[in-house]
């Protein structure tokens, strides 16, 4: 998901917020990539395929070094050994200043051992000299928390994400949920709660964006439905009328059946689902074959908007059980 979809990108939290929270830890995993395949040799032609494109991948050290220096020498063995126990969290490409002087000339190195940091494309970070193994491991784990500890990072900030809606703040819990989607873009947890947020910020064209970036094989997560459902009523009660008209409307006639049901599409739009659902409910009681049983239907729509915990939702089902089994 781009920042340029994403109207809340930034870090967990706020300066205003009540969490933050970041990656990092201090023990790597255990190897999962062959060794082979963590470090290389490169060249100026093979930088853009070695470093720009693999650091989208995960992180690449780049170690520049010469065949004459004394303290790349030292650093070699400790960087590999650190890389490689890393088991795939890094990689690290090695280049000859000697052969392949370009690449430092445009970063503007002038003494090495010199390691610099890719990620995502760019350089985020880097060293010079030779660091005992304890720095190096410091560094790696600074640039590529072990995953253990990146999934629990998500997992905090979604649990925090969860307690600002609780907490009734939308823009809060947006923005860790965008957060969490600028580190996997296609989290459908993170992707359903931003667009329920939107929602309640009232920008439902961002919400259907947000939406649209689901995966196909995820449409059916609860969290997505329910934003579904919501913007579905929302498109709904944009064409209804006055609730003033209304209920004047049902005054004047109780079985005028669609200014109750307009009502209780409006009701539910500004928050009073129990007396939406009472609207529905009493259309059903009157007429159950109204507009194709269109007051069940709608109910039943209400439900999954509303979510099945929800306590409007579990007094209404009541409800509804007890018009439809008595």
């Amino acid at each position: 998901m781009s920042n340029t979809d994403n109207p809340f990108s930034g870090g967990y939290g706020s300066a205003s917020g009540t969490t933050t929270v970041s990656y990092g830890g201090s023990a790597p995993s255990a190897p999962s990539k062959p060794v082979g395949a963590l470090i290389k040799d490169t060249t100026t032609a093979g930088f853009a395929t070695d470093v720009i494109a693999e650091s989208k991948n995960q992180p690449v050290l780049v170690d520049f070094w010469a065949p004459w220096c004394g303290p790349c020498k030292q650093l070699t063995p400790i960087i590999e050994k650190v890389v490689n126990a890393a088991g795939g969290r890094v990689k690290l490409v090695k280049m000859n200043i000697d052969e392949h002087p370009a690449i430092a000339g445009q970063l503007g190195i002038q003494s090495i051992p010199a390691v610099i940091a890719f990620s995502d494309g760019k350089p985020v970070d880097g060293f010079m000299g030779a660091l005992p193994e304890s720095k190096v491991q410091e560094f790696i784990d600074r640039i590529a928390s072990p995953d253990g500890d990146r999934d629990a990072a998500i997992q905090a900030a979604l649990d925090a994400a969860t307690q600002a809606v609780a907490a009734g703040d939308a823009e809060q819990a947006a923005q860790i949920y965008s957060a969490v989607l600028d580190e996997v873009p296609d989290h459908v947890g993170a992707l359903a709660g931003l667009a329920n947020c939107l929602i309640e910020l009232g920008d439902l064209d961002q919400a259907k964006a947000v939406l649209a970036q689901v995966p196909a094989d995820k449409k059916e997560d609860a969290g997505v439905r329910a934003a579904e459902a919501k913007i579905a009523l929302a498109d709904q009660v944009a064409k209804l009328g006055d609730p003033v008209a209304l209920e004047a409307r049902l005054k004047a006639d109780p079985k005028d059946y669609q200014a109750r049901y307009d009502l209780a599409m409006i009701l539910n739009a500004t928050g009073e689902r129990d007396e939406a659902a009472d609207h529905l409910l009493a259309i059903m009681k009157a007429d159950r074959a109204w507009n194709d049983d269109g007051a069940r239907k709608q109910l039943l729509q209400f439900f999954e908007a509303w979510g099945p915990a929800d306590p409007a939702s579990l007094t209404a089902r009541r409800k509804l059980s007890s018009l439809l089994f008595s």
